[in-house]
C-alpha cells in the first residue's frame, strides 16, 4: 500500500482551488498512526488498523477521506473489488474534486464493469480540471501570466484528466442501452469540452440518436456537429448511417446526400493510419448503398455495395454489414444465386450479422412463395 504524507498541500487560492488534495500534517497522531499502518506487512491487519483509524479520527474530514482511500486500495489489492468501490466512492463523496481518488475509483469501476461509477468519476474530474481555467484572475496579474499559470496547474494533473477522458469514452461506447448511452454522451461532452476525442464522442452521439430514432434531436445535433467540423468524412458517414436507419420519410435523401459528400471529400484528402480514410471510404459506399436501397434505387445500390465489399474486405467491424446489405439487395431484386454466394460468406463470419445472415439465407434458399394450384374435383 502506498502511503504518501501530504503536508502543506491545501492550496489557498487562485487556479488551484478546483483540485482537491489530502493533507495530513507531519508529526500529528494521524500521521504517526498512518506510518504504523504502512509498516505493517500483513494485508488483513492493515485493513483492521485502517478501520480503527477511521473510527478514531472520524471528526477529521481529511483523515476520513485518506483512510477511506487507503482502505479502498487495500481491498483492491486483496481482490475485493466491491469493497474497494464502496470505500473509494465514500472517499469521492468527501473530496469530489480529488483527481487521484477519482482515477483510482474509475479504474476499480472499470474492472467491475460499473459504467455509472466510471461516468460519475469522469464528470467530476473533467469539471474540476476545466474549473482551473475558470478561476478569477488575481488582481495585479496580467492575462499572459495568468494563462501560463493556469497551464502549469493543468499540466500538473493532465495525465489524470486524460485517463478519465479516455476511460469514460471507452465505457460509454460499450454501453448496450442506447438511452443510457446517450445520457452518458451528453455528460461527457459537458465535462470534456474540446476533448481530443470530440469527433468520436460526436459520432457515438449521432449513431445513438439514430438508433433511438429521435429525428428531432438527431437533426439538431447533426447541424451543430457539422458546423464545428464540416469536412469530417467519418462524421458524414456516421450521419448517413444514422439517417438511413430512420423511419422518417425524408431520411433517405438526407442519408444519400451525407454519404455522397463524404465520398467527394475523401477524394481530396490523404489517407493515413490515424484518419482511417480508406476504411471510412468503404463505409461511405456501404452507407450510400443502404440509403439508395431505402429509396428503392436498387441497381445503383448494388453497385455501391459491391464497391463497399471490395474496399472493406478484412475489416471486421464493417465488412459483415456491407455483405449483409449486398445480400439483401440481391434478394430484393430477385438475384437469388448472387444472394446465396454473398450470404454464405457472411454466415461463416462470427459477429452480430451472422444470425441475420442465416435468417436471410434461409429465406433465399426457400425461394419465392409458390402460387397455390387450384384443386379440381
Amino acid at each position: 500500500m502506498k502511503h504518501v504524507l501530504l503536508t502543506a498541500l491545501l492550496l489557498a487560492a487562485g487556479a488551484h482551488a478546483q483540485i482537491a488534495t489530502v493533507s495530513i500534517a507531519a508529526g500529528t497522531p494521524e500521521d504517526k498512526d498512518l506510518q504504523a499502518v504502512s509498516a505493517e506487512t500483513d494485508p488483513q491487519k492493515r485493513v483492521a488498523m485502517l478501520q480503527d483509524f477511521l473510527q478514531k479520527y472520524s471528526a477529521n474530514p481529511q483523515a476520513v477521506v485518506y483512510g477511506q482511500w487507503q482502505l479502498a486500495q487495500q481491498y483492491q489489492e486483496l481482490g475485493d473489488t466491491a469493497k474497494a468501490l464502496d470505500y473509494g466512492r465514500k472517499a469521492v463523496a468527501g473530496q469530489p474534486n480529488n483527481l487521484d481518488i477519482l482515477v483510482f475509483v474509475a479504474g476499480a469501476a472499470q474492472k467491475a464493469h460499473a459504467t455509472d461509477v466510471i461516468m460519475d468519476c469522469a464528470e467530476k474530474g473533467g469539471r474540476a480540471f476545466n474549473g482551473i481555467a475558470n478561476q478569477p484572475r488575481p488582481e495585479g496579474m496580467d492575462a499572459d501570466s495568468f494563462a501560463a499559470h493556469v497551464k502549469q496547474d493543468q499540466d500538473a494533473v493532465r495525465d489524470r484528466y486524460e485517463y478519465l477522458e479516455a476511460t469514460s469514452l471507452n465505457a460509454m461506447a460499450a454501453e448496450q442501452d442506447a438511452k443510457k448511452r446517450m445520457g452518458y454522451v451528453e455528460r461527457y461532452v459537458a465535462a470534456f469540452p474540446g476533448s481530443r476525442f470530440q469527433e468520436q464522442a460526436t459520432q457515438l452521439a449521432v449513431a445513438t440518436l439514430g438508433q433511438l430514432n429521435d429525428s428531432a434531436r438527431l437533426a439538431s445535433f447533426s447541424e451543430k456537429a457539422l458546423a464545428a467540423n464540416p469536412n469530417s468524412v467519418s462524421l458524414l458517414v456516421v450521419l448517413s448511417e444514422a439517417y438511413s436507419g430512420s423511419t422518417d420519410a425524408a431520411s433517405g435523401p438526407r442519408a444519400e446526400a451525407y454519404a455522397r459528400k463524404a465520398l467527394d471529400l475523401a477524394k481530396t484528402q490523404t489517407p493515413t493510419p490515424e484518419n482511417r480514410l480508406a476504411v471510412y471510404t468503404g463505409m461511405g459506399h456501404s452507407a450510400l448503398g443502404n440509403a439508395l436501397l431505402k429509396q428503392d434505387k436498387n441497381l445503383p445500390a448494388i453497385a455501391e455495395l459491391k464497391t463497399a465489399c471490395d474496399q472493406l474486405k478484412g475489416q471486421a467491424e464493417a465488412y459483415p454489414l456491407a455483405l449483409y446489405r449486398l445480400g439483401f439487395a440481391y434478394a430484393k431484386t430477385g438475384k437469388l444465386a448472387d444472394a446465396k454466394v454473398v450470404l454464405t460468406e457472411l454466415v461463416a463470419i462470427e459477429g452480430p450479422y451472422q444470425q441475420p445472415g442465416r435468417d436471410l439465407l434461409a429465406k433465399v434458399q426457400a425461394g419465392p412463395p409458390k402460387t397455390p394450384t387450384k384443386r379440381t374435383k
